[in-house]
């Protein structure tokens, strides 16, 4: 199991390179290839979900609105 020091690291070289355009991420002597933005937006998810894990909280993705007319 990677620590949260490790998975932090992964997020931001996945950021950093979603950002720059390039499809291929190195960190701690590993490459990774990547196809699309959309494959690096779903790593970079999967490593929030496994931080937020680590650190004992949920992420929560959907917000529930209620509205009434006052009636």
């Amino acid at each position: 199991m990677s620590t949260i020091t490790d998975l932090r690291a992964r997020r931001e070289a996945l950021s950093a390179q979603r950002s720059s355009g390039v499809a291929r991420v190195s960190y701690d002597g590993k490459s990774v290839d990547y196809r699309s933005v959309a494959e690096i937006d779903r790593a970079i998810e999967a490593l929030d979900r496994e931080i937020a894990a680590t650190e004992g909280r949920r992420i929560v993705r959907q917000v529930r609105i209620t509205t009434s007319k006052g009636l």
